[in-house]
């Protein structure tokens, strides 16, 4: 595993989704089309406190985990190193039965960096489910304050008027209903559970 797995799950905990958009630097514009608004989901996730309380918190909760693998790996990677270095004076059979116990626990290494992987998502999961609730009320009454009938996901716009958009209300109301989340690291799933 490299160092780029903890960097990598991290990166993961608030992916955009891939086709969405970004403003342009010349925007179509228009009128403002009154019950139409938008939010950005991403933003709010983003911005909020509590959102930034969850990113922080996971990254946490997965930095020692991490670490602890790539040492492993980097001392089986070693090993190995020094394993081929000795082939030529090894028997062949000694050889081979060091090699396969090295094969042996970089597979175990690698099971162990999966489980890991699906713990992280499946916290990530639950985090984005306890931010959502939390969320919910407060979109409904920002959604009711700006008299809007109909609610985009501001990231599916490709232009035009901007004006609908209510994510920053709902990062205000948001930060003045809660601003931290508490959670633990997800247990590993039972053996041969979602495979």
């Amino acid at each position: 595993m490299s160092r780029a797995l903890a960097a990598c799950l991290l990166a993961a905990l608030w992916a955009a989704p891939a086709f969405a958009q970004q403003p342009t630097d010349a925007p179509l514009g228009g009128p403002l089309i009154p019950g139409v608004c938008l939010l950005s989901q991403q933003e709010v996730l983003g911005t909020a406190k509590i959102g930034q309380a969850a990113t922080a918190q996971l990254r946490q909760l997965t930095q020692a985990p991490a670490i602890a693998l790539n040492n492993e790996n980097q001392t089986i990677q070693a090993e190995a190193k020094a394993l081929a270095a000795k082939r030529a004076t090894m028997k062949a059979a000694e050889y081979q039965l060091q090699e396969k116990a090295l094969a042996d626990r970089y597979n175990q290494l690698q099971a162990r960096s999966s489980q890991l992987q699906r713990q992280v998502e499946a916290t990530r999961i639950k985090a984005l489910n306890q931010i959502s609730a939390d969320a919910q009320p407060v979109i409904a009454q920002v959604y009711k304050a700006h008299n809007c009938g109909l609610l985009l996901d501001r990231s599916v716009v490709l232009g035009g008027n901007m004006g609908g958009d209510i994510t920053s209300a709902v990062v205000q109301g948001l930060d003045a209903r809660v601003t931290t989340i508490t959670f633990q690291l997800e247990p590993p799933a039972p053996a041969g559970a979602g495979q």
